[in-house]
């Protein structure tokens, strides 16, 4: 990924000045580079304009009636974490770069500038901003497989069940482990295991609802599955959809176990229960591949 590649008319930008002519010409300027943009008048409208859309970007003048722009950055920085704030005013003498740093901004520019000016300190924000986001991403990822990993599990799983309580919706979770996959890394070698397991990771990427469920590598062969709103109907279609790809793709079995979450469950709790599931359903396979066995016999 070229982090340092941007697409402007990704990005949808917040102008907030209470001079009209001066932010409508700021948007005509960020509208001529392919950036999208809205204005406001005041910090007080910039807070209820952001609650409605998806914004990027806050250009905000500092001194302002009623809320200046450094309260409203800061306001902004506590519950928009991914927005990047640049700082204007033409009183740069009462204001330091510290303090709007400080206060949460990305940059500070001074009144009258330049379209050059203003273009690589956005630029220089959505870089910064985008480097933040892909080290935060690549710490709760799993290099093999793309799915999260396990540090990311425990800390998803807890704040799933803090909603699940809260807006009292369903949730499940599933884990499963390759059958043999021991055996299968000893006979064909560690490379061909790894690409294995990332094809597990694409079946289950390829059975889930993307920005809903959630899927992880727990651990070596074990993976993780959480299931948002969803009942055992559900949860037992997916799971069987995606024991069916593995047979096919990998040529291997998978014992899965789940567990749907009741009131008062811990995290630790729901683990355990879909974990006593999986382990049932391996012993069950061992005593009816037993079975089989001595029945040949």
């Amino acid at each position: 990924m070229d982090l340092n590649k941007i697409d402007y008319s990704d990005e949808l930008i917040l102008i907030v000045d209470d001079d009209k002519v001066v932010r409508e010409l700021f948007v005509e300027m960020l509208r001529h580079l392919g950036f999208k943009v809205y204005c406001v008048g005041s910090a007080k409208e910039a807070l209820t304009e952001i609650e409605k859309k998806s914004y990027t970007f806050l250009l905000t003048d500092i001194r302002m009636p009623e809320m200046d722009g450094l309260e409203l950055i800061r306001d902004i920085r506590n519950d928009y974490m991914d927005i990047c704030t640049i700082a204007m005013t033409a009183y740069s003498k009462k204001y330091s770069y510290v303090d709007v740093i400080n206060a949460g901004a990305t940059d500070f520019i001074n009144k009258p500038f330049n379209i050059e000016e203003l273009e690589a300190k956005v630029r220089r924000g959505i870089i910064e901003r985008n480097n933040k986001q892909e080290l935060a991403r690549l710490s709760i990822t799993d290099s093999l497989t793309g799915l999260y990993n396990q540090r990311h599990f425990y800390a998803k799983i807890e704040e799933e069940i803090i909603r699940a309580q809260r807006q009292k919706n369903t949730l499940a979770l599933i884990l499963f482990d390759l059958d043999n996959f021991k055996a299968y890394n000893d006979i064909n070698g560690h490379v061909a295991g790894d690409t294995l397991l990332t094809t597990v990771g694409n079946i289950i990427n390829d059975n889930i609802r993307q920005a809903v469920d959630s899927g992880f590598r727990y651990g070596g062969d074990e993976f993780a599955i959480i299931l948002i709103d969803s009942d055992k109907f559900i949860v037992e279609n997916i799971a069987s959809r995606i024991e069916k790809a593995i047979i096919n793709k990998c040529f291997l079995d998978a014992s899965m176990g789940y567990a749907i979450y009741s009131n008062e469950m811990s995290a630790k709790s729901l683990v355990s229960t879909a974990d006593e599931h999986l382990y049932k359903i391996k012993r069950k396979r061992k005593a009816e591949q037993k079975e089989s066995k001595n029945f040949k016999a």
